[in-house]
Parts: C-alpha cells; sequence; structure tokens
C-alpha cells in the first residue's frame, strides 16, 4: 500500500529538487546556517514538489498509457485510483505549503506557489498536450526549487536570485529535449508535441546546442557578480564545456542519436548536481541590500 503512495509522487524528482533547494538555501545562508529553517524548507518543498507529481500522474493517465516507459505507472496500472491519487496531492500540497507559509517567507511561498501552478495548471493541463512551448513553460516551474531555497534565507528576490531562476530555466531546455530523442516514439506514440516530434531532431539538436552554450554563460554570472567563487567558477568551466563539447559530437557522421541524446541527458544531472553542491559550499560574502531587486 505505501509503495504507490509513494511512487506516484515520482521519488526520483523529488531527489533531485531537494539538490538544487540546498543549494540555493546555502547559497543565501553564506555560512550562516538555521538548521531548523532548512529542514522544514527542504521538506515543505518537498511535499509540494510530491502534490504536484501526484496530480501530474492524474492528469497524464490517458497518454501515460501510450508511452512505454509509463504505461506501469499506479494510475495507469489501476493499482491507485484517480480519486486516490488526487486526494493524496491534494493533502501533501496542503502540508507543504502549510509549512513554508508558517517557517519560510513570502517570497519563497509565492515562488512555491509560481512553480505549483506553472506545472499542474499550465503545463500539465494544456501546454505540453499542445504547444511546441511547452517545454519552455515546463522549465519555469523546474527552476523554482533552488529559488525558494534561496528566498527561504533572504527573505527577496535579488540579483541571486534571478541568476538561479534563469540558469535552471536554460539548464531545463537541453536536458528535457534530451529526454525527448531517446524517447522520441513514446512522445510520438503520446501525440506530446515536444520540438524533436514537432519541427525534427536535426533542430533539436541545434536547439540543444544553444541552450547549453547560453547556460554556460549564464553560470558564469555567480562569480563574476561575487556571489561564488573560484571553485565554483572552475566546477562551472569544466562540466558546462564539457557538456557543451558533448552535444556538439550530435553533428557527427552517423553518430547513434539515441545514444547520444542518452548522454547528454546523463550528463546535464551530473552538471547540475555539481554545480548546485559547489555553490552551496564556495559562497562568497555580499552585501544583499546592493544587489536587491526592488
Amino acid at each position: 500500500m505505501f509503495r504507490r503512495y509513494l511512487a506516484v509522487t515520482k521519488p526520483g524528482i523529488i531527489m533531485g529538487n531537494l539538490i538544487s533547494v540546498a543549494g540555493g538555501f546555502l547559497l543565501a545562508a553564506r555560512g550562516d546556517i538555521d538548521p531548523w529553517l532548512m529542514l522544514v524548507t527542504l521538506v515543505g518543498l518537498s511535499l509540494v514538489v510530491a502534490s504536484g507529481c501526484a496530480i501530474n500522474n492524474v492528469i497524464d493517465r490517458d497518454i501515460d498509457v501510450a508511452m512505454a516507459r509509463t504505461r506501469s505507472r499506479v494510475t495507469v496500472t489501476g493499482e491507485m485510483s484517480a480519486k486516490a491519487a488526487l486526494s493524496h496531492g491534494v493533502l501533501l500540497g496542503l502540508i507543504g505549503f502549510g509549512l513554508l507559509i508558517a517557517f519560510t517567507t513570502q517570497a519563497a511561498v509565492f515562488f512555491a506557489a509560481f512553480g505549483y501552478v506553472i506545472y499542474v495548471g499550465v503545463y500539465s493541463l494544456y501546454m505540453k498536450r499542445n504547444s511546441v512551448y511547452g517545454t519552455f513553460i515546463g522549465s519555469l516551474s523546474g527552476a523554482v526549487p533552488p529559488v525558494v531555497g534561496y528566498c527561504a534565507v533572504t527573505g527577496v528576490f535579488d540579483m541571486g536570485a534571478l541568476i538561479l531562476l534563469v540558469m535552471f530555466s536554460l539548464w531545463q531546455m537541453p536536458h528535457s529535449y534530451a529526454i525527448a530523442i531517446f524517447r522520441f516514439k513514446d512522445y510520438q506514440a503520446a501525440n506530446i508535441p515536444v520540438l524533436p516530434v514537432a519541427q525534427g531532431v536535426n533542430k533539436a539538436k541545434r536547439h540543444i546546442v544553444l541552450y547549453i552554450a547560453v547556460y554556460a554563460l549564464v553560470v558564469m554570472l555567480l562569480p563574476i557578480s561575487g556571489y561564488t567563487g573560484a571553485a565554483f567558477m572552475a566546477v562551472a568551466c569544466i562540466t558546462s564545456f564539457w557538456w557543451l563539447l558533448m552535444a556538439l559530437r550530435g553533428y557527427r557522421y552517423n553518430i547513434d542519436t539515441t545514444r547520444w541524446a542518452r548522454q547528454v541527458f546523463a550528463f546535464s544531472i551530473i552538471n547540475i548536481t555539481a554545480l548546485s553542491i559547489a555553490m552551496a559550499l564556495d559562497y562568497q560574502t555580499i552585501a544583499p541590500q546592493l544587489v536587491a531587486l526592488n
């Protein structure tokens, strides 16, 4: 019984978000860590993410059955009813938002709510099924966790939070396009208009290279603006440049596109995990009032 309630929340996504939330929180804390605030931020946002994933599974039942990687989900097999999954998701959301409202900041709650509405409402209910721009809209939601962690500490949306938002949004694009390429048949079968299906794999390859290049430049804004130091810059340069080189390999003659896309996807996770850890450890002291966006 417990397994299906856990499975419907997509634990892998929750774990990935935990790393970025912690990275944003520790970057903002700059060594002055409030353990209780960090705990409730991590738990609260994890529950919000779990809620969104559970409700997304309810919404996507009709397309999940057409995709090989999703047709075994508990909401598709009937192991868990739509009503139970929806109730579970709503309860998790209420507890998660309750924790964030009670113990964090208005800015953190705002961005948690922003990401939730984008993912559950705009993306899941409409954009994913109807527009090639669904990936871009979804990327805004995926970029929210580190911003929530950051704003839970600072209470303001300053330049550091803006850089994190743009950085993680840009990262989502090549990460998601790579998935869509090596899962091309799944998305085609479900009639989901992701870029590789709607406009071709070659165009998706170009977009992957472009987004990684711009992402690598935006990442540099953290050390340039003084939020992180030389160690972060070294990690960012090495991992982002390697990711870009890996993406450019997609233009080789007779390349195995599916294998290449899996490699780009796998390294995207290594890249963002390394940068999240690096920014958590290699923070710099900044006067927040000098960079706040008023």
